[in-house]
């Protein structure tokens, strides 16, 4: 029997669809495979409109590993205030004496009655950017005794 044998070259393009985040949140990452070359394409969810992404790009709610955390803590019996800025991830008050007062975000001053126990604080921090949005200022007159402790990521 006689013949010819060899190989067809076929003209295939494959395309795999991955969505990921950004600074600015969501968008659509397709990688297509032509001609045996890899090409990365990034678009808005529509997945026609052209996408630059900013800051780091990560899978979308996948918390950063082992994130960095600085704690603060400060036992108050004097005249004066303690402000816990905005991002804080945890924030904790415990009263002992005296009534001291709590503003959150700019809000009015609310007295705190020695024996209460208070906390505030974020489920995910990492990369799903969770972080409380409020500013916590914490006054006490003199005879007041309270605790204040936070947690933020670094």
């Amino acid at each position: 029997m006689t013949g010819t044998s060899g190989s067809v070259a076929g003209t295939s393009r494959d395309a795999e669809y991955e969505i990921l985040c950004d600074n600015n949140g969501a968008f659509l990452r397709r990688y297509t495979t032509e001609g045996g070359a890899a090409v990365v394409t990034d678009t808005t969810l529509d997945g026609t409109t052209a996408y630059a992404p900013v800051g780091t790009v990560l899978r979308c709610g996948v918390p950063t590993p082992n994130p960095v955390i600085d704690a603060t803590i400060q036992r108050q019996s004097a005249a004066g205030n303690v402000t816990i800025a905005v991002g804080a991830r945890s924030v904790t008050l415990v009263v002992y004496a005296g009534a001291p007062t709590v503003s959150i975000g700019g809000g009015p001053a609310v007295a705190v009655p020695a024996g209460t126990s208070l906390s505030w604080g974020v489920e995910r921090g990492g990369d799903a950017g969770e972080a409380l949005q409020d500013a916590f200022v914490f006054t006490w007159v003199t005879g007041s005794d309270f605790l204040v402790t936070s947690t933020r990521e670094m």
